[in-house]
Parts: C-alpha cells; sequence; structure tokens
C-alpha cells in the first residue's frame, strides 16, 4: 500500500511511521483497514461483524505493534470495535492512535472503542495519540472508549494523548486490576478555541495487592472547555493514586472531579489536583534569554505536556 503525502504525515505525528512497518500491523484508512499483517506470534483477524479487529499475542511474545486509523476525507462517521488478548508473560507496545484531516464543512468523526484482556505475568505498553487538523469548518471527532481487564500479577502503563485539533472529544475509561496486577494511565489533553473535552476514568482495584495510578497533564486555551472525572474505587487491600494538573488560560475552563471509594481498611487511596495559570516568572526568565512571550509559552506548554 502506497499513501500520499497526506496520510504519511498524519501517520508520522500519530504514531512515527514513515513506512508500513514489519511485524504485526492494522491500519485503517477512511473506513477500511487498508495493511492487516500478522506475525509468526500475533494475529489480527476481523470481527465476524466487520467493524473492527481482533488481536491475540501468544504467551511469551516480545513485539511492538502499530495500529493506527486516519480520516482524510470529509464527512466519514464511524465506530470501530476492536479486542487486544495479550498472552501470559508477553511484553508488548501497541501504538494506536487516529489522526483527522478534515478540509470541508461535514464533519468527521472516529469513535473507536478497545478492549483489553492482558493475562497472568504480561506486560503491556499502550501508545495512543489523537491529531485533528484541516482548515475546514467541519469539526473533527474523536471519541475513544477503552475497557481493560489486568489478570493477577498483569501490569499495564497507557498513554493517551491528544496533541491538538481536535474539535470534541468524550474520552471513557473502564479498568479492572486483579491480584498484583498494576495499571498506570497518563493522560495529556490540549483544548483551544471553541473546543470541547470530557475524560471519565475509572479504576476498580477488585485483587488483593493491586495498584492503580491516573495522571492528567491538560492545558485549555481561549473558549475551551475541559470536564475531567477521576474514580478509583478499592475494593481490597490495594494502593491507588490520581494527580490532575492543569494550565488554565484565556478565557477557558476547567472542571476536575477526583473521587476515592475505599470499600476495605487496606485499601490506601489519595489524590491531588491543580488547576492554574503560567508563573510569570517563568515567561520573565525564557524572556531573558531572548525568547519571544509566545515563544516562551510554548517552551513551557510543551515542557508541561509531556
Amino acid at each position: 500500500m502506497k499513501f500520499d503525502n497526506l496520510s504519511l504525515d498524519l501517520l508520522n505525528s500519530i504514531s512515527d511511521l514513515t513506512r508500513v512497518p514489519d511485524g504485526a500491523v492494522n491500519i485503517r484508512v477512511d473506513g477500511e483497514a487498508v495493511v492487516r499483517n500478522s506475525s509468526p506470534n500475533v494475529t489480527i483477524t476481523p470481527r465476524e461483524d466487520g467493524k473492527g479487529f481482533v488481536l491475540e499475542v501468544r504467551p511469551g511474545t516480545a513485539e511492538i505493534i502499530h495500529v493506527p486509523v486516519l480520516i482524510t476525507r470529509a464527512g466519514i462517521q464511524e465506530t470501530v470495535y476492536n479486542n487486544f488478548l495479550i498472552g501470559e508473560d508477553s511484553e508488548v507496545t501497541i501504538i494506536a492512535g487516529c489522526g483527522i484531516h478534515n478540509p470541508s464543512h461535514s464533519d468527521s468523526q472516529h469513535d473507536g472503542v478497545h478492549e483489553f484482556l492482558v493475562k497472568p505475568g504480561a506486560r503491556l505498553k499502550y501508545i495512543e495519540k489523537h491529531l485533528g487538523q484541516g482548515s475546514g469548518e467541519g469539526k473533527r471527532i474523536m471519541n475513544p472508549t477503552t475497557r481493560i481487564t489486568l489478570q493477577s500479577g498483569a501490569a499495564a502503563e497507557m498513554e493517551m494523548t491528544q496533541i491538538k485539533g481536535v474539535d470534541d472529544t468524550v474520552r471513557s475509561t473502564l479498568a479492572y486490576i486483579e491480584d498484583q496486577a498494576s495499571l498506570k494511565i497518563v493522560e495529556r489533553l490540549m483544548t483551544e478555541g471553541d473546543q470541547a473535552a470530557e475524560s471519565d476514568v475509572q479504576l476498580n482495584i477488585v485483587g488483593k495487592g493491586g495498584s492503580g495510578q491516573i495522571i492528567s497533564r491538560s492545558v485549555a486555551r481561549g473558549n475551551s472547555v475541559q470536564v475531567f472525572r477521576a474514580s478509583l474505587v478499592g475494593q481490597i487491600e490495594c494502593n491507588g493514586h490520581v494527580e490532575c494538573d492543569s494550565i488554565i488560560m484565556d478565557k477557558a475552563r476547567i472542571s476536575s472531579i477526583p473521587q476515592l471509594e475505599a470499600e476495605d481498611s487496606e485499601a490506601v487511596l489519595t489524590h491531588e489536583a491543580a488547576i492554574g495559570k503560567i508563573a510569570g516568572e517563568q515567561l520573565v526568565k525564557l524572556m531573558s534569554l531572548g525568547l519571544t512571550e509566545q515563544e516562551a509559552v510554548d517552551v513551557i506548554i510543551d515542557g508541561f505536556l509531556r
């Protein structure tokens, strides 16, 4: 499959790819899977309903897997369901993400539902980036839904980044963490103009010795609106932490709503949250090094969202 320059630019922005990689890969473009390759230890097969795929990793596998989505034609609205089965004692990195280019007046929308089962002893790194672009008035809409279950001794780290250009998004994550399993979710989010973003993350720690962590970094500019809800539920002896930090600028609005529910006296759950503007002394220091005010703001924001 040969990609045009626009598709290659989007692909590089959301998954650091400049070509179709070796190994297991699924690339979806404008509503169709244009590339779908399995590897000796990772199989990718279409769902029976044709609305996504089933990805299965064999036990003991170590591999990097790419599953990005591109929308380059206006007016496409799709819902895709993908299932990920991560085998015992495997160690895999899955690089996903969605890039929408919309130059027209019609809205473009991608709703992705990803369901993960991480089996005992497995290690998963999941990286998801979202990007919207295009000069048209049509909206770029992305609504990711993530459901993940970590079985005994499994571990996962999920990095979910909204780079820029997404007009509307509702981001939903639901997790169940079993005995001695651990999950870390890192969300990075940028909104500007009249964009709106809503995040709802719930971690249920149901197994003894399980741990969960939610870290959110966001920047709201212009007239944009953000709502962040994070819920930790500890049903047994466990550890959990929520950390939410936001930079607010211009006339933007941010709501941060952490919630802790301890259902056992041995559950240790904590949270911290902060919303504020860029400190003046930071700007002064950078501007004294020769940066303009806008360049200084960009440096601070880039560092904050890393």
